[in-house]
């Protein structure tokens, strides 16, 4: 009889980007990222005793409010080549501020089926009862585990897993500030161990950026009794343009005549400025109503909110995708048509490799 072979031992990549989990002083005049990957690694109480190899890049040492999205393309390549190479997973440790961004974007650049995990803190490690250790040693058991197969960029902060395309960052200082208001967590670290309630329901990929592609995408949160100069000012210094609109989709009247114009010009996403729910469809009739607003040609959100949505387009701007491509892909993310019209492959289709087969809803 043949021995029983070892288990294979997970192995995880940690690339360090800086944020507050990194941020150390030694003069008093507030902290910066200092800290090394390698730093933030041994740190980890209890680390050693789960087994799994841990391999650190220190990428960046920047705050979370610094990073590009030319710093996440080169994660995303580099986390492949990682992934390419074997690694079981990748971990991610950044700044919070933009975590809820760069999150959604490495999910749509990412399109093995390893796990792609971002973590932080919101204590930094000079106060007492800093959250990164515990984070980090999270966010490395919920990489190493097969259960997150397929299920693309995820972010795990206070032991929840919450998919990138649904998280927020709800509280300036809250450790609990993570939160997907729509869906809440798709999963649990219990007792050192990832338990999935659901998966994510399909993944959404796009082809990749040009690197000298620098498309620029405006975000402009509509407010009471707006003022149009400043849309009319954006009119030919913008690439693309999200509006965050009131409740379902809607704006101010004197806000139409200017919005029209843009959208005959470049791509305008209709979002909610609301913390949770979707934009409508055909619901309400009047001038800056979203029934009218789509009808002048503005690409409707869905439930994907104003961040997100200028993440995506300007992802699908910077790959350089037709105009009737980008309005697809915005009724796809936005939950507002089935999957099977996402105008790429799906991740499933690329790779055959994963642990663990995809989930569908």
């Amino acid at each position: 009889m043949s021995p029983t072979p070892p288990e294979s031992v997970p192995n995880v990549v940690v690339f360090g980007l800086g944020g507050t989990i990194a941020m150390t002083s030694g003069t008093g005049d507030g902290v910066n990222p200092t800290l090394s990957a390698r730093d933030l690694v041994d740190a980890v109480p209890g680390l050693a005793q789960t087994r799994i190899g841990i391999k650190v890049v220190d990428f960046r040492r920047r705050p979370g409010a610094c990073l590009t999205f030319a710093d996440i393309a080169a994660l995303a390549a580099a986390a492949t080549a990682e992934l390419d190479n074997g690694a079981t997973g990748v971990v991610v440790t950044q700044g919070t501020d933009t975590i809820e961004e760069t999150a959604y974007l490495l999910d749509l650049l990412h399109h093995r089926p390893e796990p792609l995990i971002v973590t932080g803190a919101m204590r930094n490690p000079t106060l007492a009862g800093a959250d990164g250790p515990a984070n980090l040693l999270a966010a490395i058991q919920t990489a190493a585990s097969t259960t997150t197969c397929n299920q693309g960029c995820l972010v795990v902060f206070a032991d929840e897993i919450h998919s990138a395309r649904r998280v927020t960052k709800t509280h300036s200082t809250s450790g609990s500030t993570f939160r997907s208001p729509d869906t809440g967590p798709i999963g649990y670290v219990v007792e050192g161990a990832v338990q999935l309630l659901t998966h994510v329901p399909y993944r959404l990929t796009i082809p990749t950026p040009h690197q000298n592609e620098r498309p620029r995408v405006g975000l402009y949160t509509v407010s009471l009794d707006d003022d149009p100069t400043i849309l009319h000012a954006m009119a030919d210094r913008c690439d693309g343009l999200v509006i965050a609109g009131f409740g379902v989709g809607h704006v101010p009247e004197p806000l139409v005549g200017p919005l029209t114009t843009l959208a005959a010009q470049i791509p305008v996403v209709l979002a909610s400025r609301t913390p949770a729910g979707p934009t409508l469809t055909h619901t309400y009739g009047f001038p800056g109503s979203e029934r009218d607003l789509i009808n002048r040609g503005l690409i409707p959100a869905g439930w994907l909110h104003p961040y997100k949505a200028r993440i995506l387009l300007h992802a699908l701007l910077a790959a350089q995708i037709k105009p009737q491509d980008i309005t697809t892909a915005f009724a796809v993310a936005g939950n507002r048509t089935d999957p099977s019209s996402w105008p790429w492959p799906h991740p499933s289709h690329i790779h055959d490799r994963a642990e663990a087969p995809a989930a569908h809803a």
